[in-house]
């Protein structure tokens, strides 16, 4: 957003003005915000939308839980059509394990591998770096992340996700 679009400025004299536009601030944002990522991924040879499914798993493995696909596909708000070849390629490259639950075999089973935990450790290095590249203080990180959140629980109560 331009430093005129704020309430009260010409631009929110404009109900359409594109600077004004929620939708358009969080479509951008979240555009930089993934192109921050790429270059930290890259060693990693994952894509965000991967990061994001390791970062799940790393904390399943941290709680000694395991997630089901079904389970991963409601906290990434992802249909499982979208996770699905996340997960293969995850596997491709040896960070993740797919297994039929032997309690219920309708339930697959989504569990890290060895390489998958020992990367962990080098994506500890990603939030700092991202703290860095965004140039905000941790608390304001902390308002735009209290802010999306209350986006995506609206998404939510509206039966988007």
């Amino acid at each position: 957003m331009t430093d005129t679009a704020h309430p009260g400025s010409d631009t929110f004299a404009d109900p359409l003005a594109l600077e004004a536009q929620v939708c358009f601030a969080l479509s951008a944002g979240a555009r930089g915000m993934v192109a921050l990522y790429r270059p930290l991924l890259e060693p990693l040879g994952i894509t965000h939308p991967q990061y994001l499914v390791l970062l799940a798993l790393w904390q399943d493995d941290a709680a000694g839980t395991t997630s089901t696909v079904g389970d991963l596909a409601t906290r990434l708000h992802l249909d499982a059509g979208t996770l699905s070849p996340l997960l293969k390629r995850l596997e491709t490259l040896g960070y993740v394990r797919r297994e039929r639950s032997p309690d219920d075999g309708r339930q697959v089973r989504v569990t890290l591998t060895t390489e998958g935990r020992e990367r962990r450790r080098e994506a500890e290095r990603i939030p700092p770096a991202i703290v860095a590249a965004t140039g905000l203080e941790l608390d304001e990180l902390a308002e735009v992340h209290a802010a999306a959140s209350k986006v995506v629980a609206a998404a939510l109560r509206a039966g988007v996700y």
